[in-house]
């Protein structure tokens, strides 16, 4: 027993003296994604694309939610004048006019997540192109995404950056 307490004493000893040597070895890194997704040329145009292709559509959505909130405000002033039947039919068409709003700003939305999911991604696979150029060029052993706290000094999204904008 002493005999595996002594080996179990000797290997720990041994391990606690070269982890300094493995640590100076040892290069982490850190991208902020979000940032890339805000600063990088490529990130840029896939929002001025965006923008360009859903742009009609938004207008057609904001102008039918206008025509919702004038009809129904109309209806709110003219209700005490209208008979039963008309109050009944007006109100009817004005459920049927929410519907069709409502259908299509689902619809808006559920594209335009669709292609900015597209776009985003054309913007991650270049930047995790950049990221592993950068990281062997500079000799990285670990490159991070997420973390809850990170040292700026191992911040390399600047560097990320300047090579997906100078197209490296």
């Amino acid at each position: 027993m002493k005999h595996l307490y002594l080996r179990s004493l000797l290997a720990s000893s041994m391990l606690m003296l070269a982890t300094p040597l493995l640590a100076e070895d040892f290069r982490v890194g850190f991208i902020n994604t979000d940032r890339i997704f805000r600063e990088a040329n490529t990130a840029k145009v896939a929002q001025t694309k965006l923008e360009q292709e859903f742009s009609k559509r938004e207008k057609e959505l904001v102008d039918l939610g206008n025509s919702l909130k004038t009809n129904s405000e109309k209806l709110e002033r003219d209700l005490p004048t209208l008979s039963e039947t008309q109050r009944t039919t007006k109100q009817r068409q004005l459920a049927d006019q929410d519907r069709e709003f409502q259908r299509k700003r689902r619809e808006f939305q559920e594209d335009l997540n669709a292609r900015k999911n597209e776009e985003l991604q054309m913007v991650l696979e270049k930047a995790n192109k950049v990221v592993k150029q950068v990281a062997e060029a500079e000799k990285y052993d670990l490159i991070l995404q997420e973390a809850v706290y990170i040292n700026p000094k191992h911040d390399i999204t600047e560097k990320v950056i300047k090579a997906i904008n100078t197209g490296k």
